[in-house]
């Protein structure tokens, strides 16, 4: 139990820091509201749920051990970053959402959210490292290694989607009280300069 709560408090150390996904979901919740951040946050979760079974079952190490393979998602990662960050400052810059309907509705529903957050981790290879480097050292020596990697790896998703949960919620509050023109193309160009920092980032940072 005790290799149980130790994961608990390195687990909620990595997710409370902010990151790629964080971003996207405040980005998201603010263009969509509380359900729209909910809903990246689960496409985010199943990202990470995908991440968790590859390492269980020793695919990630493949990936991880393969300089070409691990160095194209990973770019193809960070050009996905960059491409939203691109987008919201081109919205901050016409002054208008892009995904705002003729009338007044927003295009970038729950399933187009859902969908950001999923490829948004499927595209960062880093989660294969730090789930390969992770989660062996609480697993305990005896016993099905598939189970215990799978157990600590969903473990992981569960806080992350809570905590996300809690954040869209949060940051949607705010949207509200920030909701004038001016102020929301203030945060449209930070929200897409961040996304866009985050994505060279990922880009040029060794593993």
């Amino acid at each position: 139990m005790g290799a149980v709560w130790a994961f608990v408090g390195v687990a909620a150390l990595v997710i409370v820091t902010p990151g790629p996904d964080t971003a996207l979901t405040m980005r998201n919740a603010l263009l969509g509201g509380r359900r729209t951040g909910v809903a990246t946050a689960a496409g985010v979760v199943c990202g990470l749920a995908v991440w968790t079974v590859a390492v269980s079952v020793g695919l990630a190490a493949l990936l991880v051990a393969s300089e070409p393979s691990f160095v194209a998602l990973k770019l193809v990662g960070a050009a996905y970053l960059v491409f939203l960050g691109v987008q919201s400052l081109v919205h901050a810059w016409r002054g208008r959402p892009r995904e705002e309907r003729p009338r007044g509705g927003l295009r970038l529903g729950p399933r187009a959210a859902w969908r950001q957050g999923l490829l948004n981790d499927l595209g960062n290879p880093k989660i294969a490292v730090f789930f390969t480097t992770l989660l062996p050292q609480f697993a305990p020596a005896h016993g099905p290694a598939f189970a215990s990697l799978l157990a600590f790896g969903l473990l992981f998703c569960a806080m992350t989607f809570g905590w996300l949960c809690v954040y869209s919620v949060v940051v949607a509050r705010a949207g509200h009280a920030l909701s004038r023109p001016r102020i929301r193309r203030a945060i449209d160009a930070a929200m897409g300069a961040a996304l866009v920092a985050l994505g060279v980032r990922v880009a040029i940072e060794r593993r």
